[in-house]
C-alpha cells in the first residue's frame, strides 16, 4: 500500500529528519537514504520498520537540516596523522604531486570531529521512527478499509454470479437432450430412447460443475472470513484469489452453454480486479 509519513526533531548537530515513502510490492524491501554519519542508525531503521510493515517497497531517509551555529568542531587527530603518513607515501611514489590543500585536508572522512551526544542523537533518532511508522501505518490502514470495501463489493457481485450458473446446467442438459432426440429422428426416423439416456448421461457427467460451485462459495466465504478478521491479510488473499481463478477456469472448460460460459469469463474478470487490488494490501 502506499504512504507517507515525516518527522523531525531538534538534536546537538541541528534539525533531524526523517521520512518515510511506501509503495505497493508483493514482498517487503526497504531501501534507505542516510547521511554517512547516520549510517550506523540503519539496522535499527530496518528492524523497527520491519516489525511494523510486512508488505510494501518502503523508502527511508534520515538526514539532518541546518547545523545549529554553536557546534564545536576540531580536526580528528588520528585522521590527521593517517593522512599525513598517506600524503608521504604519495609523494614518494609521485614526487612532481601537488601538496594537500587545506579543503582537501578538511574534505577527508572523519577529519572533523563534532562534539556531540551520541546516545542522545540515537534516541532521538528512535523517537522519530517510532512517530514516522505511527503515521504511516495509519495512512495505510485508512487505503487499506478503502480497498477492502472495494474487495468486498466485489466477492458480492461473483457470488451472485456462481448463483446464477446453478439453475442453467440442467437448463443445457434439457436442451442436449431435445438436440439429441431430434438429430436421431432425422437420421433414422425415429428416437432411440436407450441412446438418447446414455447420451444425456454422459453429457451432464462431462458438464457437472457441482464440485466447483462449491468450491467457488467457500473460497468466496474465506475471502469475506478473512477481511473481517483483519491484519495482514495480502498474502492469505492472494492465494485465495489463486484458487478462485483456478475454479473458475474449470467452470469456463466445464460450460454446456454459451450463457454459463459468459458468467465464468465475467467471473474470471472480476477474480483478476481482485487480485489487482489484494497486490496492494498487506
Amino acid at each position: 500500500m502506499t504512504g507517507y509519513a515525516a518527522a523531525s526533531a531538534g538534536s546537538p548537530r541541528g534539525t533531524l529528519s526523517l521520512e518515510l515513502r511506501s509503495v505497493n510490492s508483493r514482498f517487503l524491501d526497504v531501501q534507505f537514504r542516510i547521511n554517512e554519519e547516520l549510517r550506523a542508525y540503519e539496522p535499527m531503521l530496518r528492524e523497527a520498520i520491519s516489525a511494523r510493515v510486512t508488505r510494501g517497497k518502503v523508502d527511508c531517509r534520515l538526514s539532518f537540516g541546518q547545523e545549529p551555529a554553536n557546534l564545536s568542531n576540531h580536526l580528528n587527530p588520528r585522521a590527521l596523522e593517517r593522512l599525513k603518513a598517506l600524503a608521504e607515501e604519495a609523494r614518494k611514489a609521485f614526487p612532481r604531486a601537488e601538496p594537500l590543500r587545506i579543503a582537501d585536508v578538511l574534505r577527508w572522512p572523519g577529519m572533523v570531529a563534532e562534539e556531540a551526544d551520541e546516545e542522545g542523537l540515537r534516541a532521538a533518532s528512535v523517537e522519530l521512527c517510532r512517530r514516522a511508522l505511527d503515521e504511516l501505518v495509519a495512512s495505510r490502514t485508512r487505503e487499506g478499509a478503502k480497498l477492502a470495501a472495494a474487495i468486498r463489493e466485489r466477492v458480492r457481485t461473483m457470488r451472485a454470479q456462481v448463483e446464477r450458473v446453478a439453475p442453467l446446467v440442467p437448463q443445457a442438459a434439457a436442451a442436449y437432450q431435445d438436440k439429441i432426440t431430434q438429430r436421431l429422428r432425422e437420421a433414422i426416423g425415429s428416437a432411440d430412447e436407450e441412446r438418447i439416456r446414455t447420451e444425456v448421461a454422459l453429457f451432464a457427467a462431462r458438464t457437472d460443475v457441482a464440485e466447483e460451485i462449491e468450491r467457488l462459495r467457500a473460497h468466496l466465504d474465506e475471502v469475506a472470513a478473512v477481511l473481517d478478521k483483519g491484519g495482514a491479510v495480502g498474502k492469505r488473499l492472494d492465494f485465495l484469489a489463486q484458487e478462485l481463478n483456478r475454479e473458475a477456469n474449470t467452470l469456463a472448460a466445464k460450460a454446456a452453454s454459451a450463457a454459463i460460459s459468459d458468467l465464468a469469463l465475467e467471473l474470471k474478470l472480476g477474480i483478476e480486479q481482485v487480485r489487482e487490488q489484494v497486490q496492494n494490501l498487506e
